[in-house]
């Protein structure tokens, strides 16, 4: 395949609720936000080879779009545009300042949602699914002649949030679409930080640095689309975090790389693009019995809401969940670039694992994707315990912390997708 084979296209939807509405990702906050700080957006990039069957790809301003919707998405591609699920993928940004979708950290709130509330998430949540798949159509009707080439950066605002000094991963990876009259169509970019800059005092819609970081790329080119999606940081905050004026320095930082990457010597890719999804089954660690939810209800608070909704299901009947479908995906470009997208706020761990048991200067390692279900803690992690380890399993109405076996699980899904000349041990 020569350089211009690929054809792509890329388009950009506004998802910037015109009604109030709760938003996600700080249980504290609890007011409907009813003020815009940025327009948040879903954009999507289409990526064919010669006569092959397209990939679509979307980012999201959101804390994080479910598998539910994803699903709901990509059912809709394949029927109606011949996208094969294992060739389309959604990206959140993980902003915490973009509305709360139905069915995801189900309790985040430690309190009932008002019934008025939960109206407005539902109105949200449906047009939010509209949206998704009208941006994906608009990419795929944007289809032109292009080449695609990608390199990688650093940037440092990312820290351990749970040990000083602890482990990162400060790589900012980029693939860049020019069309055929040279300019450029699209970037892709992704760092591994939490988009949460803005903290839970904050009670407007934004994009956090992610959007900032978006907004500056196609400040400075016009034409293109910026798409920014997030790495395995599950245990990496932005630093400095204290408000507005940051999460635009954050921006910045990612927009300035980005723009030193473009006028690098990034390597070209012509390889083809072939999708691959695995679901796999997580499995959590031993569930409490009756008795000791009875014992939490009576402790109040978060952990008090998040075991009566574990009482509630045993009261009607229900099993309570034993194990996490965990859908690991992988786009390869053949041998010149892979693209893992692990669902989930995924810790650093596995990233750093990934690019040591395979050649990292071939892989990009991206979270948050298709799913956001839980946090997913390697073995470290869930021996250390912690939020990441155990502690946000009561916003996610999960009902305990996973077994040890997870990270294995995962990485051997990873290795398993993945082409074997990526493999250390094969090079």
């Amino acid at each position: 395949m020569s350089a211009t084979d690929y054809h792509v296209g890329a388009a950009k939807i506004d998802i910037t609720p015109n009604f109030p509405v709760r938003l996600s990702g700080y249980g504290v906050r609890r007011d409907e936000a009813d003020t815009v700080e940025q327009r948040i957006w879903a954009k999507a990039l289409a990526i064919r080879n010669g006569a092959e069957s397209p990939a679509v790809l979307i980012t999201v301003d959101n804390c994080g779009v479910p598998d539910y919707i994803t699903e709901d998405v990509a059912a809709e591609l394949e029927q109606n545009a011949d996208i094969p699920r294992e060739q389309f993928v959604i990206c959140s940004t993980h902003t915490h300042s973009a509305p709360y979708l139905a069915g995801v950290l189900r309790t985040l709130f430690g309190v009932p949602v008002p019934e008025a509330h939960q109206g407005n998430i539902d109105r949200y949540t449906h047009e939010l699914t509209d949206k998704l798949k009208q941006v994906a159509k608009s990419a795929l009707a944007d289809l032109c002649p292009a080449s695609l080439a990608w390199g990688e950066g650093r940037v440092g605002f990312a820290n351990n949030r749970r040990t000083e000094g602890g482990p990162v991963d400060h790589a900012l990876p980029m693939l860049r679409a020019v069309g055929a009259d040279g300019e450029l169509r699209a970037v892709l970019t992704s760092y591994a930080c939490h988009c949460t800059t803005l903290g839970g005092d904050f009670n407007a819609v934004c994009g956090d640095w992610a959007g900032y970081a978006s907004s500056y790329i196609e400040a400075d080119y016009p034409d293109a689309t910026a798409l920014v999606a997030i790495g395995c940081a599950g245990d990496a905050n932005p630093a400095p975090r204290a408000g507005l004026n940051f999460a635009r320095q954050h921006g910045h930082a990612i927009a300035a790389e980005v723009n030193r990457l473009l006028g690098s010597d990034l390597a070209t890719i012509r390889g083809r693009l072939r999708g691959q999804v695995k679901r796999i089954d997580l499995p959590f660690d031993k569930i409490p019995a009756r008795q000791e939810w009875e014992e939490r209800v009576a402790q109040g608070g978060a952990i008090g809401y998040h075991a009566q909704a574990q009482l509630d299901r045993l009261n009607r009947g229900e099993s309570l969940q034993t194990t996490l479908s965990y859908p690991v995906q992988i786009w390869n470009f053949a041998d010149e670039l892979a693209v893992v997208f692990l669902p989930g706020e995924v810790v650093v761990d596995y990233s750093i694992r990934l690019k040591r048991e395979c050649d990292a200067s071939r892989l990009w390692v991206n979270a948050y994707c298709n799913d956001v279900p839980c946090y997913i803690p390697s073995k470290r992690i869930l021996k250390e315990g912690g939020y990441e380890g155990e502690g946000a399993m009561i916003y996610y109405d999960r009902p305990t912390r996973f077994a040890p076996a997870v990270e294995d699980m995962i990485i051997r899904a990873v290795h398993e997708l993945l082409p074997e000349t990526f493999r250390v041990d094969s090079l």
